[in-house]
């Protein structure tokens, strides 16, 4: 008797077909086609790289900085925009063309998050002036851009003497953030070097021979202390310069610029407003095009979806964006509110840094500023 018997025998195989081995190009197809997919699972879901492209956030993120961008923070959005090349944004690298289909569109959805967006966190989101021509991408195709949340939904937004105010009290003011000034000397020039060993990269010398130099407060100090330096003073703008491109572009009703700006309500979810001649500047962008509605107007009268509208009520939160480097930054002073399902991820932390112009080969890595958080 066999007391062994789940144990099989050479007679108990039936199929003795060997197994046909796979090839090099299989082996390495099928690894490929699963990093691919795996990595796109990832970076649709967790988190992605972000380069820094701009000095909009000088001196808090420097140009060449390389983010982690957090998605599970705010929560991952689902695919808005399903049919595209993977690990691709809206174009291929180096040739341009698009590398998407939006043929298919599927609604706005976010899985559960960490949290929401709080009140000075540094977000990625889609640009959302994107929906126009000639480029009209979708929500997720939009061009990926890094700003200071400053308002959250139901704040109200005011810029004085280009001091920021929110809810009436003065608002976050980055340690490194920047601003225009108006340096002049006695005559003489800069010391370029010195100048350079503070890190200041932007600015340009008028006709006059004074420089606009765009600094921290830091360096504003230390400038203010050489022997050559006559004065050095913030370039704010009068509260009489109007600025016809600032959001809300009414110039009747609104005469402001990015430095007397405000003041400005945040839309919030389940929030309703009656609509007025002066006020539906703020909220046509919103009907019409970020919840996706018909608005017309019609003497003095509203309609929406066809049927007349003296109020309205939003079906999303809406946030505030703007740079830490406040006189050198396109932000919603210009374009207003960004809505919640252009939100992308939170900036966790900086995992590398070049510097485009080095001092040095050793100084084109950054490495003081590997693996810092940000703030």
């Amino acid at each position: 008797m066999n007391w062994k018997f789940w144990q099989k025998t050479a007679t108990d195989n039936t199929d003795k077909t060997p197994k046909k081995k796979k090839s090099k190009t299989r082996e390495w197809t099928d690894a490929i086609l699963f990093a691919v997919i795996a990595a796109t699972i990832i970076r649709m879901f967790t988190g992605e790289m972000f380069n820094i492209p701009t000095g909009s956030m000088e001196k808090s993120l420097l140009i060449g900085d390389f983010l982690i961008v957090s998605k599970l923070s705010y929560g991952p959005r689902t695919p808005m925009t399903p049919i595209a090349f993977p690990l691709t944004h809206h174009s291929f690298p180096i040739i341009g063309v698009q590398s998407y289909l939006d043929w298919v569109q599927w609604g706005y959805h976010r899985l559960p998050g960490f949290g929401d967006v709080q009140r000075n966190d540094v977000v990625v989101f889609n640009y959302p002036m994107e929906y126009k021509a000639p480029l009209n991408r979708p929500v997720d195709k939009r061009e990926h851009y890094i700003k200071r949340c400053v308002g959250v939904p139901g704040d109200t937004i005011e810029v004085r003497q280009s001091v920021l105010y929110v809810n009436g009290k003065i608002g976050y003011a980055p340690p490194k953030g920047q601003m225009e000034y108006i340096v002049r000397t006695n005559g003489s020039m800069l010391d370029a070097e010195a100048i350079m060993d503070m890190g200041v990269t932007d600015g340009w010398q008028m006709n006059d021979g004074s420089f606009n130099l765009f600094l921290t407060p830091e360096n504003a100090a230390a400038i203010k202390q050489m022997s050559n330096i006559v004065e050095v003073r913030p370039n704010v703008r009068p509260d009489t310069a109007m600025e016809a491109r600032v959001f809300p572009h009414d110039t009747l009703h609104y005469r402001w610029n990015a430095d007397h700006y405000g003041k400005i309500w945040i839309p919030k979810k389940g929030a309703t407003v009656t609509l007025t001649p002066a006020n539906i500047c703020f909220y046509r962008e919103i009907i019409s095009v970020y919840e996706h509605n018909t608005l017309e107007e019609k003497n003095g009268k509203y309609f929406i979806n066809g049927k007349e509208a003296h109020t309205y009520t939003f079906n999303m939160n809406y946030y505030w964006m703007m740079g830490d480097n406040r006189h050198n930054s396109e932000d919603s002073r210009y374009w207003g509110f960004v809505p919640e399902d252009h939100v992308v991820g939170k900036a966790l932390f900086i995992f590398f840094s070049l510097d485009e112009h080095p001092r040095s080969m050793w100084q084109k890595v950054r490495w003081n500023r590997l693996f810092m958080g940000i703030h």
